[in-house]
C-alpha cells in the first residue's frame, strides 16, 4: 500500500505510542531507507528511551537524513516498556511500514520477546538491551548490539572494585529482573574470582516506592554495587544518602546507574559514586564532539549511553549502506555485513564486533565530582577492547548457564 510521505517537526519526548518521521525522497533517487526504532517513552524506563530517540535523530539531522547517498525514513514506535508493547510494534514495523532496519529495543526482556519473530522475518536489529544470550548461546545472525551486554562493564566494575580499590566485603543491589541478574552475576562473579565477597544480594522490583526497606539491611560490607536502570537510580541513591549511608559505605554503580543523562537530576548524593560505562561524555573523539554538542544545542541535555547507543547505530546503517551500494535493501547481506563492521570514529572510540554480534570496545571507570555548579563523571581508567567473555574462556563461558539471579551461586551470601 503506498504511503504519502510528508515533512513532520522532529519533537522528543512525545507522549505518543507511535510517531512517524517521514522525510521526502529527492526525484530520481532509489526509495528511502527505512529506519524502525523501539523505545519506550512512558513509565520508569521512559528517561532512557526518550534519549534513544534523540540520539538517533542528532544522528538523522547531522547526515541531513541522507546516509551514504540514500534518503532516510524514520519511524519510532512506543513500546510501553514491556514484551506484549515490544512484539506489537516490531510487527508493525515489519509487516506494515517494511523497514528496513531495526533500532532498540531498550530493555532485555523486549528483546528477548521479538528474537525469534526478527530472525523469521530476515530483518536486522541493532540492539541497545542488554540480554547476554542474545548475542552467546542463542546467538542470532539478524542482531549486533553496538553498547554492551548486560555484564560487559560490570564484569570491570568487580575487577576494579577488587584489584584498585582493594575492597572486600559487598553487596549487590538492582531490580528484579534480567537485566538486574545479569549486571549482578557479572560484578559478583569478577569480584569473588579477585578475591573479594558478595555477602547479601537485593532485588527491589522494578517499580518500587520506598527503598529504605532495602537499604536497611545494608551493614558491614565494603561497598555497595548498585545495577538500576531509568529513573530508579535517582531515587535510590537520595534514599541512600538520606539514611546516612553516602560517605559511609561506598556505592559503586552499572552503566545505567551512573549514566551521564541522570546528572542533572542529582546532586550531592551522586558525588564520590565509581561506575564503570562503556561511554562517557567527557571522551576525546571528533565523533562524540559532535554527537555531545548537537544533544546540548537540540535537547539541551548531556547525552548518556541510551543516546549515544542510538547515534553508533546510526553509524553502523550508515557504514553498511555504503559498503553495499545497491544491495542495501537485502535484508541478510545487510545483516551479515553489520556482523563484519569495524568503526574507528564512534562517540566511544573504536568498535568491532566479534562473531557473535557483540561489540568489542573500551570501558571507562569514572568518579563522579562536583566541578563549579555541574556534575561530571570523571574517568580514572580505561579498559581497552574489552569483550563480553571478559578474560574468560569463550568455550568454557558459553558452556556454562547464562547469568542469572542464582548463577553464578553466591558462596559468601550471609557470612
Amino acid at each position: 500500500m503506498s504511503r504519502k510521505l510528508s515533512r513532520r517537526v522532529f519533537v522528543a519526548g512525545s507522549a505518543a505510542a507511535s510517531a512517524t518521521f517521514r522525510f521526502a525522497p529527492a526525484i530520481a533517487q532509489a526509495a528511502p531507507f527505512k529506519i524502525g526504532l523501539l523505545t519506550v517513552k512512558t513509565g520508569p524506563l521512559a528517561q532512557g528511551g526518550i534519549q534513544m530517540e534523540q540520539g538517533i535523530a542528532a544522528f538523522l539531522k547531522e547526515k541531513s537524513n541522507t546516509l551514504a547517498g540514500r534518503k532516510i525514513e524514520f519511524i519510532s514506535a512506543d513500546t510501553g516498556g514491556n514484551p506484549a508493547g515490544a512484539k506489537s510494534k516490531a510487527q508493525e514495523l515489519i509487516e506494515r511500514d517494511r523497514v528496513n532496519v531495526i533500532l532498540g529495543p531498550l530493555a532485555a526482556f523486549e528483546l528477548l520477546a521479538i528474537l525469534d519473530y526478527v530472525r523469521d522475518k530476515e530483518t536486522p536489529l541493532i540492539s541497545e538491551a542488554a540480554a547476554e544470550d542474545v548475542t552467546q548461546r542463542k546467538a542470532n545472525p539478524f542482531v549486533i548490539r553496538p553498547s554492551s551486554t548486560s555484564a560487559q562493564c560490570c564484569h570491570v566494575m568487580g575487577d576494579y572494585a577488587a584489584k584498585e580499590l582493594k575492597y572486600k566485603r559487598a553487596v549487590t543491589i538492582s531490580e528484579d529482573f534480567a537485566f538486574g541478574y545479569e549486571q549482578m552475576a557479572g560484578f559478583q562473579r569478577a569480584f569473588e574470582d579477585d578475591g573479594g565477597k558478595v555477602v547479601k544480594k537485593l532485588w527491589p522490583p522494578l517499580v518500587t516506592p520506598d527503598y529504605t526497606p532495602y537499604i536497611a539491611q545494608i551493614a558491614d560490607v565494603d561497598c555497595v554495587f548498585n545495577g538500576f536502570a531509568g529513573s530508579n537510580p535517582v531515587k535510590f541513591m537520595r534514599t541512600y544518602s538520606d539514611l546516612g549511608l553516602q560517605g559511609k559505605i561506598p556505592l559503586l554503580a552499572g552503566w545505567t546507574a551512573m549514566d551521564d543523562a541522570l546528572l542533572h537530576s542529582l546532586g550531592e548524593e551522586a558525588v564520590g559514586v565509581v561506575s564503570a560505562h562503556w561511554y562517557s561524555a567527557d571522551f576525546e573523539s571528533p565523533a562524540n564532539k559532535r554527537f555531545v554538542a548537537a544533544m546540548q544545542k537540540d535537547y539541551g541535555v548531556l547525552p548518556g549511553g541510551y543516546a549515544a547507543g542510538m547515534y553508533i547505530a546510526g553509524q553502523c546503517v550508515e557504514a553498511t549502506i555504503e559498503k553495499l551500494g545497491g544491495k542495501a535493501d537485502d535484508r541478510v547481506a545487510f545483516a551479515e555485513a553489520l556482523h563484519r563492521l569495524s568503526l574507528t570514529d564512534t562517540p566511544r572510540g573504536p568498535v568491532k564486533f566479534d562473531h557473535l554480534g557483540n561489540v568489542v570496545g573500551d570501558v571507562f571507570i569514572r568518579k563522579c565530582e562536583r566541578k563549579g555548579d555541574q556534575l561530571v563523571n570523571t574517568v580514572i581508567k580505561r579498559y581497552p577492547n574489552v569483550s563480553q567473555f571478559w578474560t574468560y574462556d569463550e568455550k568454557a563461558f558459553l558452556a556454562s548457564p547464562v547469568y542469572s539471579r542464582d548463577y553464578p551461586p553466591a558462596k559468601f551470601l550471609n557470612q
